[in-house]
């Protein structure tokens, strides 16, 4: 045991104990979206066509990119693993984390969203919510839980601080 940022003693091997990778969710509901597209197509069109559906998808894409880029560079600065799996070094509350708690997450929604539309995919886009849902519950919330036993007061005051999404 060592003593942490806000100077109480954590066990350096805890981790949040999510369900499962982040990444890999995205990942299994895109393609459980796609796989969903070819046994039960539904039609799927955006209005104003090609160059509208280009643009929200590559907005949507870019836009995700940089708001989980300048997540993971902010735990990078802190030297503190983005991998759900390896154990919080440091409570990172400044740049784009001053503004939401879960900017990554947030990133990889608007990117999965991107791609969704980008591949034309209704039943990807549908399973957002069950996506969102399993997110919330089996990781974010779990991580919370976690960084408060690791952090408490610390990440406490933190959490009343700043949002859990932008």
């Amino acid at each position: 045991m060592g003593m942490d940022p806000a100077g109480q003693q954590a066990n350096d091997t805890a981790t949040a104990g999510v369900i499962a990778r982040p990444p890999l969710l995205f990942l299994g509901a895109l393609l459980l979206g796609f796989a969903s597209d070819r046994l039960l197509p539904l039609p799927f069109t955006l209005p104003g066509g090609d160059l509208v559906h280009w643009t929200v998808a590559g907005s949507l894409i870019l836009i995700g990119l940089a708001l989980a880029a300048a997540g993971i560079r902010n735990f990078s600065r802190a030297a503190t693993p983005v991998p759900t799996n390896e154990a919080t070094r440091a409570l990172v509350t400044t740049g784009i984390h001053g503004w939401g708690r879960n900017p990554i997450y947030l990133g990889l929604f608007l990117v999965y969203g991107g791609i969704s539309v980008a591949a034309g995919s209704p039943w990807a886009l549908i399973l957002t919510l069950p996506l969102a849902i399993t997110i919330r519950y089996g990781v974010v919330a779990r991580e919370e839980a976690y960084l408060e036993r690791r952090f408490g007061d610390a990440y406490r005051d933190y959490k009343a601080r700043v949002r859990r999404w932008l």
